[in-house]
């Protein structure tokens, strides 16, 4: 470490410390030859030893040097003093990147965008200058005080990447492409990558691969998928996330050729967010097997080896062994030199070369002769056997679709395997509550039993576990408001209504609509999607006989409040211009009496109440404030009779997992028509059901069909996931 006041090449004296990296110490000083402010970077001492690497850092030290742009941190001299290898640089005031994400958690997506294309701009102009960032992160990107933003480091990456580095490489790999983590030659594609990874964090607050060791991160980045941008930031712009899809292919050939492209492309998405312009390339067609028949593969067999194969070869060798650097002069030199030699060495070992090239041909036709005889490539006889083996076609159909497996309770190796052996590809989502064992699967996009193409992707959530739910005091609180808690909580709730005792004075100790007792009690611990039971208070027992309370212009929880005593509550909706959306229009019976008198009726009697939807349609669900559903027991009555009478008419079929299912609670709903009357029954009401789910329901006698309605309970609410047709036989 330098002290303050150390003069540097008799002209930049050393102010103080502002930074470290992995490679070096950041000062600031002062340029008395130009008296200003400079930033200078000096070596760390363990790299000084190196001359190799002193010698290209210094010759890329002095290319960046050469650019000049205002996305780019200028470069304004470059040398050594006494051992001390130094780069002066322009000093911005300022934090980097990486800093400003940890101050914001996430960036806005305008705010993003635009950082990336101003680091776009200064890659775009390095990239046309030859040269290559290789290390392009936030840490190496600042944001001035003024709002400019700057890529620093050119140059040190690419110095860097011939000497093995053990320490402070953590948060380079995090946005290494897989062609660097592999070790492989790495161009400006490389850079696009990393800028593809830097824009995922800004948008997301987090990396898309990360772990304990650089070689777990390493290895994720060669082979696992990202989870998509979108799972972690819900407003993020379809057109911003197929950018930073393209950028991070995996392949090089499917990501942008250049950084004009991906310039043009962030201005598009700030124009059109949801646009549909970003153009990836298909997998699928690059992934799938060929299939070599009998009579190409002699025609590869007989084809004579030529000359011209071998220079082929040397091209390939030449790029193998490239170090991806210029070499100097002295290199040069010596090269044409290595090079004759090793064409001496290669003639005394020409009859062993030949004799390894004929056995390792042999093997490699008896391979090939031993997979097709499993595949059936090639029949016993040796004629074309152009049908597929039992693997490839065990579930495939004609077309070859193929059906997806269930993947909802399965830990991610259960899943690979079954999908690997339907030839489907996977891809992890994202994390989510579910009623599903901490760590299994607990949905998926396309649901199990749905016909698909081989390879394609099927996408899954992992479960988080249920969340523990403590049951809070609800004493004193409507009994809508406490339903809607509990509900909000995830729990599933029963509300039933019961007569009140009264105190010292005839006044009911709960007063009608209110809360009297929730069961498992308050403090109780639970996990979503348990069920409760609320008992609401209906005041004092005054027999058939209770005054009926005026709930006109009420909103739907005050009349469901006040009408506390009433035990079945029809509620519908009416669109109506007049009355405010959520009010009560009318009620039946009346609060009135024919004479205009204050109206009795029995509260075991149905209520209905007609509530306003505003200018907006009607629901076409029809909500009931009830503890007995007297349809489904009608239906039931029916069902009795009929199988009391011998006929009982019944579905059995397989019900698959629906469509956006989370693995919450269920609510199956089936609605016959029979004889002009449509009857509803709930055959499952919130509970945990594990798809694929075998149906077990008798319907109306003599209706075949009928329409089976899945909800999920998200958030509180039951939410409608599908409906489907369902056929009813007359059971034997």
């Amino acid at each position: 470490m330098l002290k303050t006041g150390t003069i540097i090449a008799e002209r930049y004296e050393i102010l103080g410390k502002i930074g470290t990296g992995g490679m070096a110490d950041v000062y600031k000083a002062k340029d008395h030859k130009l008296n200003r402010f400079v930033a200078v970077k000096v070596l760390k001492p363990e790299f000084r030893e190196d001359t190799t690497f002193i010698r290209k850092f210094r010759s890329e030290a002095q290319a960046a040097a050469g650019l000049t742009h205002p996305n780019i941190v200028n470069v304004f001299d470059v040398g050594d003093d006494g051992g001390v290898y130094y780069i002066v640089m322009e000093l911005i005031e300022g934090i980097t990147l990486k800093e400003y994400i940890a101050k914001k958690g996430k960036l806005s997506i305008k705010e993003a965008t635009s950082i990336a294309i101003q680091v776009s701009m200064g890659l775009e102009a390095a990239h046309n200058h030859g040269i290559v960032h290789r290390d392009v992160k936030p840490q190496n990107i600042i944001i001035s005080t003024d709002g400019k933003v700057k890529v620093t480091d050119f140059g040190i990456a690419r110095a860097a990447s011939s000497n093995t580095i053990s320490s402070n490489v953590m948060g380079s790999v995090h946005y290494s492409s897989p062609e660097q983590v592999r070790g492989g030659y790495s161009d400006e594609k490389s850079d696009i990558y990393s800028l593809g990874i830097t824009l995922y964090e800004m948008v997301t607050g987090r990396v898309p691969f990360d772990g304990d060791t650089t070689v777990a991160i390493a290895i994720k980045h060669l082979q696992e998928e990202m989870v998509p941008p979108s799972v972690y930031t819900e407003n993020l712009p379809y057109s911003l996330e197929q950018i930073i899809l393209k950028c991070t292919q995996k392949s090089v050939g499917r990501r942008y050729e250049k950084m004009e492209d991906v310039i043009a492309d962030l201005k598009h998405s700030l124009i059109d967010p949801q646009g549909n312009f970003v153009t990836l390339s298909s997998v699928d067609n690059e992934a799938k097997t060929v299939v070599i028949s009998d009579e190409e593969l002699g025609e590869i067999k007989s084809t004579p080896r030529t000359s011209s194969q071998k220079p082929e070869v040397d091209d390939l060798e030449e790029e193998i062994y490239d170090t991806d650097y210029d070499q100097d002069d002295d290199d040069y030199e010596e090269a044409p030199k290595r090079k004759k030699s090793a064409k001496k060495k290669k003639g005394p070992n020409t009859a062993v070369t030949i004799v390894a090239l004929l056995a390792g041909a042999a093997v490699l036709v008896g391979a090939i002769f031993v997979i097709g005889k499993v595949s059936g490539i090639i029949g016993s006889n040796g004629t074309e056997n152009t049908q597929k083996t039992e693997q490839e076609t065990a579930s495939a159909d004609q077309d070859g679709m193929v059906a997806v497996p269930n993947l909802v309770g399965k830990t991610e190796d259960e899943a690979a395997a079954l999908l690997e052996e339907e030839k489907l590809g996977k891809q992890m989502i994202g994390e989510e509550n579910s009623t599903q064992e901490k760590g299994r699967i607990s949905s998926q996009d396309i649901p199990a039993g749905t016909k698909v193409e081989q390879y394609t992707t099927i996408k899954y959530h992992i479960s988080k576990g249920q969340q523990e739910i403590t049951i809070p005091e609800l004493s004193g609180q409507t009994g809508v408001d406490a339903q809607q808690t509990l509900e909000d909580m995830g729990l599933t709730v029963t509300v039933q209504k019961e007569y009140s005792e009264a105190d010292d004075s005839g006044w009911p100790l709960v007063e009608p609509g209110y809360v009297m007792s929730v069961s498992p009690e308050t403090g109780t611990s639970m996990t979503a999607g348990d069920s409760v039971t609320l008992t609401v208070s209906r005041g004092l027992d005054h027999g058939d006989t209770a005054q009926i309370p005026n709930v006109v212009g009420m909103t739907k929880n005050e009349a469901l409040t006040a009408l506390g005593k009433w035990v079945d509550i029809q509620v519908t909706e009416q669109q109506s211009a007049e009355v405010p959306a959520g009010q009560v229009i009318s009620q039946d019976p009346s609060a009135v009496s024919e004479d205009d008198d204050t109206a009795y009726g029995d509260p075991d009697e149905p209520m209905a109440i007609v509530v306003s939807c505003g200018d907006q349609a009607p629901s076409d669900t029809t909500a009931a404030d009830t503890t007995t559903d007297t349809a489904a027991a009608d239906n039931t009555a029916q069902q009795n009779t009929a199988a009391a009478n011998g006929e009982v008419w019944k579905c059995t079929q397989t019900l698959n997992t629906p469509n956006g299912y989370q693995g919450g609670a269920i609510r199956l709903e089936l609605i016959q028509e029979a004889n002009g009357e449509t009857t509803s029954t709930k055959v499952v009401d919130g509970e945990a059901i594990t798809f694929p789910y075998t149906l077990d329901i008798t319907g109306v006698p003599g209706v075949s069909e009928g329409t089976l309605y899945v909800s999920e309970l998200i958030n509180g609410n039951f939410q409608q996931l599908g409906s489907y047709p369902l056929t009813f036989k007359k059971a034997e």
